[in-house]
């Protein structure tokens, strides 16, 4: 019997792939540093510390390949059920958020790599490719908020995505910081998203908006404004 070893060896490079990937993220989470050296990952992964070179090519692409990892992002946001074309960009913007808030250990060095603009390309793990795939969706929520008559197609949908992108990094720079708490990460951030859509809003969508306006306002005027998670983790350590 024929043996398909172009299959196994393809099947098999596959695996130390995901080895290396998940041996990454682990790291990545332990030391919350994303400059990681061939070697430590080689070992993690169990592998030898050629693999990673001959099936990544250095570091960088190690890290941008974890960074890459969407797992299940899409099948997560084709299940969203939403009113309207509005609230359907806010649960998609609370889904993509949920990872960064769940695994804040893992996520804030990345982003800290993701921000630092003196990378390749001057865009650091944000590829180019990246940053345009990215553009596509969130442009394209935004086509069929102004489809539904709920946002005034006389605003581009590229300049809104802008204005959003630009104030989700900002905040996203001050939780990678450690000045702003993960548990205001993603009521602080949907403020400003739904204070910007307002001004480019139709009648019809300046209801929802303000509807959801009032509630974030609710939450984040219900905890402490000067709340970090470094102070947090000082209110915890001085209750102990």
């Amino acid at each position: 019997m024929l043996v398909d070893e172009p299959g196994k060896r393809e099947q098999a490079k596959a695996e130390r792939r995901s080895r290396i990937v998940q041996a990454a993220r682990d790291l990545i989470r332990e030391t919350g540093d994303t400059n990681l050296s061939m070697r430590m990952i080689a070992r993690r992964a169990d592998v030898s510390l050629a693999t990673p070179y001959n099936l990544f090519g250095s570091k960088h692409a190690v890290v941008l390949a974890v960074f890459e990892d969407e797992r299940d992002f899409a099948e997560r946001f084709g299940r969203l059920k939403a009113d309207n074309a509005i609230d359907r960009l806010f649960d998609a913007h609370a889904l993509a958020t949920s990872y960064f808030t769940e695994d804040p250990d893992f996520y804030r060095p990345l982003w800290k790599a993701l921000l630092d603009v003196q990378g390749a390309n001057d865009t650091g793990l944000a590829t180019p490719e990246r940053l345009a795939r990215n553009s596509r969706a969130w442009e394209a929520l935004i086509h069929d908020a102004q489809d539904d008559g709920l946002l005034d197609p006389a605003f581009p949908a590229d300049m809104l995505e802008r204005t959003l992108s630009f104030f989700a990094n900002g905040v996203m720079l001050s939780w990678s910081m450690g000045t702003l708490a993960t548990d205001r990460l993603l009521p602080s951030a949907a403020l400003g998203y739904a204070l910007a859509l307002r001004g480019a809003a139709t009648a019809k969508g300046m209801t929802i908006l303000a509807k959801r306006i009032h509630e974030l306002q609710g939450i984040l005027e219900g905890s402490d404004t000067h709340k970090t998670d470094a102070g947090s983790e000082c209110a915890r350590a001085g209750k102990g």
